[in-house]
């Protein structure tokens, strides 16, 4: 019999990735999402894979439903979080809820149920503006926005689990992933939408100097894949990044050749972040998941870069465009 695991925010970007990469692993997949009325599987919802997928709706906030979607699952790994920056700034509240209690949630039912593999995923956006780079798993926290700080405080509450309970959790921290399916708020989706639609022959985008580590997402689950699967990373803080960092302006630039395309960059105010909030630097030191597992950064960025925006050529009717997700 095919064991079974949790991931939440299973039908979003990563998560949907993720649910297909364990199934075509062996695992069976219960795929816990935020319940809406269309009953809307997202990504999932026309998955190939589907037989060994179950798919329940519910919500991250509310225990019961959390527990019962755990129920004879061997493993969790725990996705769900509200993840747009811009929208933290507009309700804080609305991250601390789903954010931190969503993972108290999480833990609480792991504890109950006497799971034995929890991974909990966390953000280098919690680094904030580092002191140096490469960025280690032993640099200080500096948190510069709400979702920032919500996602800091799930993971503390989730290492003290680990030393109060002894909970065998697992921190996983990804530094920026792209790839098929992302929604147009994230800044490689957005420059290539802007390519594919903007009549202008203009790319608006906000501050260009900032430098971000880019990692394919299929690098990020089989990152996951690989924490799993060894007890090495039980109550470890696990970076996942490539080790290399580009700017947003020669980003920008290096999509538009890859597409053939040459348009003008303007600022937009709407689109940077407040002065004491924007993150610098972001660059990964990928060492100690290397040393504790076998997990190595394979997809280049160029060729990363060209299968999504080949997938953005055929899917883009189908990606969000709202403001703040």
């Amino acid at each position: 019999m095919k064991k079974k695991i949790l991931i939440t925010g299973a039908t979003g970007f990563i998560g949907s990735h993720l649910t297909e990469f364990f199934v075509k692993k062996g695992f069976k997949i219960v795929a816990f999402d935020r319940y809406n009325p269309n009953s809307d599987y997202g990504w999932l919802k026309e998955s190939a894979l589907s037989k060994d997928i179950k798919i329940i709706l519910g919500d991250v906030r509310d225990y019961d439903s959390v527990f019962n979607a755990m129920k004879g699952c061997c493993a969790v790994m725990h996705l769900a979080a509200l993840v747009g920056i811009p929208y933290s700034y507009v309700s804080p509240l609305a991250y601390v809820k789903t954010n931190i209690e969503g993972t108290y949630n999480i833990l609480e039912a792991s504890k109950n149920l006497k799971l034995k593999n929890i991974i909990i995923t966390s953000t280098s956006e919690i680094y904030g503006t580092p002191k140096k780079i490469p960025i280690n798993e032993l640099a200080s926290v500096n948190c510069q926005s709400p979702y920032a700080a919500s996602k800091a405080a799930a993971d503390q509450l989730s290492l003290s689990y680990f030393k109060s309970f002894d909970l065998p959790i697992k921190l996983i921290r990804p530094f920026n992933t792209y790839g098929p399916r992302q929604s147009t708020r994230a800044i490689i989706p957005t420059i290539i939408s802007q390519c594919l639609k903007n009549k202008k022959k203009l790319l608006l985008l906000g501050n260009l100097k900032p430098t971000r580590d880019l990692n394919y997402v299929e690098d990020v689950c089989s990152a996951f894949y690989e924490v799993f699967k060894t007890k090495k990373a039980i109550g470890e803080v696990l970076n996942v990044g490539s080790n290399n960092n580009i700017s947003i302006e020669i980003l920008a630039k290096k999509i538009m050749k890859i597409m053939k395309v040459n348009y003008q960059i303007k600022k937009m105010n709407l689109r940077k972040r407040p002065k004491n909030s924007e993150v610098d630097h972001l660059k990964c030191d990928n060492l100690k998941i290397k040393k504790l597992t076998k997990w190595r950064s394979k997809v280049k960025l160029e060729p990363g870069l060209k299968r999504t925006i080949n997938w953005y050529l055929k899917n883009l009717s189908k990606i969000s465009h709202k403001q703040y997700l």
